[in-house]
């Protein structure tokens, strides 16, 4: 008796096993899709920590300008921080502390001034990649109607034949090491993102 017909219906039933057995396909799906879902993952966690930050820094800046704001101007010619720059920059250093963000070592000893405007400084390195800068401007000035929003350097607004305000102005950057783009670079792309969070507030000067 011929064994054909035996190996035959052996052989279509091993051809539809392997043909409706789907593991090795879930396998390679998940192989393809894995990149796409850390991608996702990764940015949703990378832009929501950077919007939450955004946000603490715009209600830090604007609790700085109010409190310089509220100081004397009676000191600014000072060539040592004066009072009111001291308390704006102790407002935003202990807040960083309390809050558990690194202050970067910004000390108020190393600011540096032009005019009304004071500085503070630490640059990112490639040892240490925290960096902020913090800058107050006793001076600020802007037109009564019209005026833009301010720069994050702070730089006063020509008033031109308008009636000046004169307020001072708090902006904080601060350098965010994004982890989005190095994970966007396995789909073969690049996201451009800027180096830094930044916020700046005014408030109007009180004496």
């Amino acid at each position: 008796m011929s064994s054909w017909p035996l190996l035959r219906t052996l052989t279509n039933r091993w051809l539809r096993f392997v043909w409706s057995d789907d593991r090795a396909a879930q396998l390679v799906e998940f192989a393809v899709s894995l990149p796409l879902l850390m991608v996702f993952v990764v940015g949703i966690f990378d832009f929501s920590n950077a919007f939450t930050l955004k946000e603490k820094f715009t209600n830090l800046a604007r609790d700085a300008a109010r409190v310089a704001a509220a100081d004397p101007t009676s000191d600014l010619q000072l060539t040592s921080p004066p009072l009111s720059i001291a308390d704006a920059f102790q407002v935003v250093d202990s807040y960083l502390l309390a809050n558990n963000i690194s202050d970067c070592g910004i000390k108020l000893a190393n600011g540096t001034s032009s005019g009304l405007t004071w500085t503070f400084k630490v640059t990112p390195t490639s040892g240490s990649p925290c960096g902020i800068t913090l800058t107050i401007n006793r001076g600020y000035y802007f037109p009564v109607t019209g005026a833009a929003l301010p720069s994050v350097n702070c730089t006063s607004q020509s008033p031109g034949t308008k009636t000046a305000v004169i307020a001072t102005c708090v902006s904080i950057q601060y350098a965010y090491p994004w982890r989005f783009g190095r994970v966007a670079s396995l789909l073969g792309r690049t996201a451009t993102l800027p180096s830094s969070i930044s916020a700046t507030a005014v408030a109007m000067n009180e004496n």
